[in-house]
């Protein structure tokens, strides 16, 4: 199928944490993948979707705290297989977990999750990922029941899996996300995996001991207390997707349905936080 593409090529200084912020708020627009590079990032969105005046509602270009320029192309197609393959390289979090594509060699990790991404997000370079990776680490999940909301590539319910989860459901609205994590499942052998095309509408009468969601503040706090009612006394949630200044509202909300933090991470200014169900 080709698909007819539109590519905004930013130059970003300094490069972080302006890059990391402009992705968050390209894809909250409607942008599908992005390509970071020593000068900034690539950022690509379906011609049917681009509509130049989005740009004016993207904060980060006009803020004055970055100096970001950009110029824009029509493209017909992008070998996003080509892309991916120039762009990355295998990431090691904790000494314990590695995330690589295909093409890489196998490393002598006690975790190795091997992925081909595409236009989906998770790939473990960005903090959000990076750090649900150590959350994930340090928690017990051998036989617990989990749950990857806004799944992404799946490398977070992949990695659930690897360590001893069972009965792992994994959802993404996108059906790009549902179809590549589909894909990263089978390429990991991966048997305990469901992935799911939708949204926390597909919650109801579910159960889980661990939950997942590295989406964003906004559907975070929109979603939080249907994440609370599926959790099961002493659950665990794990929430990242945000910064550091918007721990306080998402604290709050916690608290309100009874969940107490217990473990906060930070990198670049993006956070990882670890919630533990008291009810």
């Amino acid at each position: 199928m080709n698909m007819q593409y539109v590519g905004c090529y930013f130059k970003v200084r300094p490069l972080q944490p302006g890059t990391d912020i402009l992705i968050a708020e390209l894809g909250a627009a409607g942008f599908e993948s992005f390509v970071e590079n020593e000068d900034g990032l690539n950022a690509y969105i379906l011609k049917d979707h681009w509509d130049p005046a989005c740009l004016d509602e993207i904060y980060v270009l006009h803020s004055g705290e970055f100096d970001i320029s950009y110029e824009t192309e029509e493209i017909a197609q992008v070998n996003w297989n080509e892309e991916w393959e120039k762009n990355f390289h295998p990431i090691t979090v904790d000494g314990r977990c590695t995330v690589r594509a295909p093409f890489h060699d196998t490393p002598g990790t006690e975790y190795d999750i091997v992925i081909e991404p595409k236009m989906s997000f998770g790939t473990g370079h960005h903090e959000t990922t990076h750090m649900m990776i150590q959350h994930l680490l340090g928690t017990e999940l051998n036989g617990k029941k989990v749950l990857d909301m806004g799944c992404g590539t799946g490398v977070l319910a992949i990695l659930a899996e690897k360590l001893g989860a069972v009965n792992i459901d994994a959802i993404d609205i996108d059906n790009w996300c549902y179809l590549n994590s589909l894909e990263n499942a089978e390429r990991n052998h991966s048997r305990e995996i469901t992935v799911l095309e939708g949204d926390a509408g597909l919650l109801g009468g579910k159960a889980y001991d661990v939950i997942i969601a590295n989406i964003n503040r906004n559907i975070l706090l929109e979603d939080i207390p249907r994440y609370a009612g599926c959790l099961r006394p002493g659950g665990v949630l794990l929430l990242s997707g945000f910064y550091k200044d918007d721990i306080p509202v998402i604290d709050a909300l916690c608290r309100e349905y009874s969940m107490k933090q217990e473990r906060a991470l930070e990198r670049n200014h993006w956070v990882a936080l670890k919630y533990r169900s008291l009810s």
